[in-house]
């Protein structure tokens, strides 16, 4: 298929990045929940290449480091001038005894454990290691990881920016940004209520945000993306599928929020899939494309474990979503009124 259409991140950096429409999430590289052997993982990475995704995102926390390597591995392959490549700061990854191994979600890792460090000495610690780990200094946008109370709790989130803003983490991003080596800074987190705060603190390029804007959840919509909107601030959509029930549909098992999904998520799910069936069309598909229609949101980015995934992603990107069923999740009350939702071609002509 011919590339992915692409968009800038914003406009004020002395780079503006570039993102292709459908980026490519790395944690499924890092053995998330299960292992992916490794010419798996790279014929996954050189699909995505193929099917003309340019954006890729990774992060140390991805298999204590595995995702980045073998990010490096297709990096070698690609072409260094078309990429767009995100990693994250914030967790430090030391060597450490067996039994002090912080896999978190993540099976067959190395051995190592995360520390927490968002102090200037940290993040200029975090992205030297993420530079060796993906053997390029070519990185275009370094995201904070993972500080807010959802991961710490409201007194770690408060130290986790007193260590930002009054140990120099933040000139650490500013400097770097400053100095060429990043075109961009962020935060990549899984609560829009942080990224909010950030923004009351100072200037911040974009945030990748995992599933919180998405067919199941839009509170973003009160304040937080206006507020993207007036200041330019882009969004990276992570978790488009809310750990995968939008993309598996209401099965026994099916997972929301990375747990087993309540019954109040399950019967809504079911919900919407019997809008999106009467209209003959995969809920997958839905959910993928609903996010984009918000005039902050640049690029999604679903994980995928394998070849097969991403060029279902690229598929289901490409998927005619009539107008007709977005009206009916709104009229139902399955999505808000006022969330943007996609055109029809026809609709767009």
């Amino acid at each position: 298929m011919t590339a992915i259409d692409t968009m800038p991140l914003n406009g004020r950096t002395q780079r503006p990045v570039r993102l292709s429409r459908l980026g490519f999430g790395g944690a499924p590289l890092g053995n998330l929940y299960r292992k992916i052997e490794d010419d798996v993982a790279q014929a996954t990475l050189d699909a995505a290449w193929d099917a003309g995704i340019r954006y890729f995102d990774t992060a140390p926390q991805y298999g204590l480091g595995r995702s980045e390597m073998r990010m490096a591995q297709a990096l070698r392959r690609f072409d260094l001038s078309e990429v767009t490549l995100s990693t994250k700061v914030g967790r430090l990854l030391l060597d450490c005894a067996p039994e002090e191994v912080t896999p978190e979600a993540f099976v067959d890792v190395p051995q190592k454990r995360i520390v927490f460090d968002f102090t200037h000495d940290g993040i200029m610690r975090s992205f030297e290691d993420s530079i060796a780990r993906l053997g390029t200094d070519r990185i275009d946008m370094l995201f904070l990881h993972d500080l807010d109370a959802g991961t710490h709790g409201q007194a770690g989130e408060d130290e986790n920016f007193r260590q930002l803003f009054g140990e120099g983490g933040y000139r650490a991003l500013s400097d770097l940004r400053d100095a060429g080596r990043i075109s961009a800074i962020g935060a990549g987190v899984n609560a829009w209520q942080v990224c909010e705060r950030l923004l009351g603190e100072a200037e911040f390029d974009g945030f990748l945000l995992a599933g919180r804007y998405t067919l199941l959840e839009q509170t973003a919509l009160d304040s937080f993306l206006p507020l993207c909107e007036r200041r330019d601030v882009g969004i990276i959509l992570g978790g488009p599928y809310n750990s995968g029930i939008l993309a598996t549909g209401a099965v026994e098992g099916a997972r929301y929020d990375y747990a087993p999904a309540p019954e109040a998520v399950l019967d809504r799910v079911r919900r919407i899939e019997a809008v999106c069936a009467a209209h003959g069309v995969p809920l997958i598909a839905v959910a993928l494309q609903f996010p984009l229609a918000h005039g902050a949101v640049k690029t999604v980015i679903p994980g995928a474990s394998g070849p097969r995934e991403v060029r279902r992603n690229v598929e289901i990107l490409q998927t005619p979503v009539p107008s007709a069923l977005w009206s009916d999740l709104k009229g139902e009350g399955l999505i808000r009124a006022d969330a943007p939702v996609p055109r029809e071609v026809s609709d767009a002509a």
